[in-house]
């Protein structure tokens, strides 16, 4: 099964992010993570995203294709972030995510994919 696990990251202004020593533990908590993951021959993909100010929502109405700037959602909580793991179930996936919101200190959300296993 693979299983999206989703960085929630506190809203904040764009460039208004943790800076010195706390990011650069962080930074590599998750790099050691990743080849944790990677060792272990769970890790698919993982990145993380540009502030959601930079989004632009895109819909179709009445036939028309409609742009729209900023996140689709407004909110105390966006995504920050995410990494796709192929494991056996829900249990393994868990157990990732634990380790996942150890590493970066934020809550992590655990999705599975549907009909991809």
């Amino acid at each position: 099964m693979q299983y999206l696990l989703n960085v929630i990251e506190p809203a904040h202004e764009p460039g208004d992010i943790p800076t010195g020593f706390e990011m650069e533990q962080v930074m590599k908590n998750v790099d050691a993570l990743n080849q944790d993951m990677k060792d272990a021959g769970v890790w698919v993909f993982g990145s993380p995203l540009a502030h959601p100010a930079t989004s632009t929502v895109v819909r179709v109405a009445d036939g028309e294709v409609l742009l729209t700037d900023g996140p689709f959602a407004e909110g105390k909580e966006h995504i920050g972030g995410f990494t796709i793991i192929e494991v056996p179930d829900l249990d393994a996936a868990l157990k990732w995510a634990g380790k996942a919101a150890a590493a970066i200190t934020l809550p992590i959300e655990v999705r599975p994919f549907e009909g991809v296993h």
